[in-house]
């Protein structure tokens, strides 16, 4: 029963991220399919192109919670937690439901976004060193390279080297390794124009 439970519960993590924000916001907005303007892509970069700074702040924050809700949730009461936590690797998996979720949504044929908000927020309660440190590295590459793509790169490396540096060989890293290597392999294109 508690597998059951688990397996639902992941279900949810991962519908919840698969809401496409900037799709849904930039369409409300402007009218306008954000998979055939710009990149293409589903994220706040993509929607502040199309539709504007106030529609790209609100995807960020919708894009963040699509991640935090889920881990607050089993963080905040207990008896969610022992009622579909089959694992004590739970909390990860839920995480990279989430994660998941938005990367490769269901609703829009599994395209979506890189990751990196729904990350963020999924990632802040169960280690806020780490997310914080590579929110500050973010902003620093981002403003010396006035590049979205390399701050958001910068983040992704910082984030398990971090984890590794305050917490050691835990969880957390490999978690954070995972992490790391969707968003990489999601910007594997803005590599591509960075290297050219």
């Amino acid at each position: 029963m508690i597998i059951t439970y688990g397996i639902l519960y992941l279900s949810g993590a991962y519908l919840l991220g698969a809401i496409p924000s900037a799709y849904i916001l930039t369409k409300k907005t402007t009218g306008k399919n954000l998979l055939l303007e710009g990149s293409g892509n589903i994220g706040s970069t993509n929607a502040r192109r199309v539709a504007g700074k106030r529609v790209a702040i609100l995807t960020q924050l919708f894009d963040m919670l699509k991640g935090f809700l889920p881990i607050a949730a089993l963080l905040t009461w207990d008896s969610l937690l022992a009622a579909v936590s089959f694992t004590p690797y739970f909390i990860y998996c839920v995480a990279l439901a989430s994660i998941a979720g938005h990367d490769f949504s269901v609703f829009l044929r599994f395209k979506g976004g890189k990751g990196v908000n729904t990350t963020l927020g999924a990632s802040i309660l169960i280690s806020p060193i780490p997310v914080l440190l590579s929110v500050a590295v973010y902003f620093i590459v981002k403003r010396l390279s006035r590049t979205v793509s390399l701050g958001s790169l910068a983040l992704s490396i910082t984030l398990p080297l971090a984890s590794w540096f305050v917490k050691g060989i835990t969880a957390d890293l490999y978690y954070f390794t995972i992490c790391s290597i969707l968003i990489i392999v999601l910007h594997s294109k803005n590599i591509r124009r960075l290297l050219n």
